[in-house]
């Protein structure tokens, strides 16, 4: 139970974060929740179901080969997970009324985010304890909270927009490239100090995701 606990909390606390940010129309609470759960959920399926599917068309089994590697990060992981969150973004939060300013995007796309990272993590955590729940709270959870946050500051303005077939693709393909860099340099783990490009990768997101939300923040109808 304790480890449960460890591995939902960083989940829950950014959450939290996100919800207090919404300043100023609140999402309906049991909405989010459904958009938490699919994430946990169908997502988690989706992403298992292509996983296997892409296993049998090119498997990738040479660990130590960079161009493997490379693919593995961005067109396998980072496009199949990102994507599995987009569908449930694109067709279930957005054509949603509650989703009424461009902020709603970076919500809802951090609740599918935080729910596939609490089934994620739940897994990782399972097998590898405290120290694994440890390492991932401040790595791995964050990281998949700065590909919805980016992912959902795309698909904000796309609901607001002329030009949203674009905008959804450009909120999906950043998600994935930010994905795909951050995993690219934890795979390539033979290479003596390459792992630091992985936190530069989150560093950098981390920025990004701040501008987004205090970006939209301002654009809100809702500000008085």
């Amino acid at each position: 139970m304790s480890l449960l606990l460890v591995a939902i909390a960083p989940v829950f606390i950014i959450i939290l974060y996100i919800y207090l940010k919404d300043k100023y129309e609140k999402e309906p609470r049991q909405l989010l929740l459904y958009n938490f759960l699919l994430g946990a959920v169908v997502s988690i399926i989706i992403t298992s179901i292509l996983y296997y599917v892409f296993d049998i068309v090119l498997p990738l089994t040479n660990k130590t080969s960079i161009l493997e590697q490379f693919i593995k990060a961005f067109f396998v992981v980072g496009l199949i997970e990102e994507f599995s969150k987009y569908i449930i973004i694109r067709y279930f939060a957005q054509p949603n009324k509650a989703f009424n300013e461009p902020f709603d995007g970076i919500v809802y796309a951090v609740m599918v985010s935080m729910g596939f990272a609490a089934t994620e993590n739940i897994f990782y955590v399972a097998n590898g304890g405290f120290t694994t729940a440890l390492a991932r709270a401040f790595t791995a959870v964050p990281a998949h909270a700065t590909f919805g946050i980016i992912m959902g500051y795309f698909m904000g303005k796309a609901k607001f927009s002329n030009n949203k077939v674009a905008l959804n693709l450009m909120g999906l393909y950043s998600a994935i490239l930010f994905h795909g860099a951050y995993d690219f340099f934890l795979f390539i783990d033979f290479v003596p100090g390459i792992w630091v490009g992985a936190f530069l990768s989150l560093f950098i997101g981390i920025i990004l995701s701040r501008k987004a939300i205090k970006t939209h923040q301002n654009r809100s109808q809702f500000r008085v």
